[in-house]
């Protein structure tokens, strides 16, 4: 289990398209760290991706993704 499974489950269910990182921290109890650019790639199995995170403003991009 990873551990930004919550989270994965928590988009899969709710389809939000931007998550702020204090959101993500709430979801899934962890801070986003540099990992998280590795395992971001496992959202693709819940049907979405990370399309942009914005460190500045602190917000995760998200959208739907089909494996082409």
């Amino acid at each position: 289990m990873s551990k930004y499974s919550k989270l994965w489950e928590y988009i899969r269910d709710n389809s939000p398209a931007e998550l702020t990182f204090d959101e993500v921290e709430k979801i899934c109890g962890t801070d986003i760290d540099h990992s998280f650019l590795n395992y971001k790639k496992e959202l693709t199995v819940y049907g979405y991706r990370v399309a942009k995170i914005s460190m500045k403003n602190k917000i995760i991009f998200i959208e739907p993704w089909k494996e082409s």
